[in-house]
């Protein structure tokens, strides 16, 4: 899932930046913050794709009342 890889890759961006932080660098603090808000978007179109996914499935096996669940 796309999106999910996109949240990944913005957690992983944001370590060096969280170890600057915790050492007391106030701008790495900044970027931390900027960067959460980000991973915080990212979470909701993971949480959306997933929904869409559920919501495909359960339409898609109501057409087909053999489809496995």
């Amino acid at each position: 899932m796309k999106e999910y890889e996109t949240l990944k890759q913005l957690v992983e961006a944001a370590a060096d930046d969280v170890a600057k932080a915790e050492g007391g660098n106030k701008a790495a603090g900044t970027r931390v913050r900027k960067m959460m808000q980000d991973i915080k978007n990212a979470a909701q179109e993971v949480r959306k794709k997933v929904l869409e996914v559920r919501s495909a499935e359960t339409s898609g096996s109501a057409d087909n009342p053999t489809a496995a669940h």
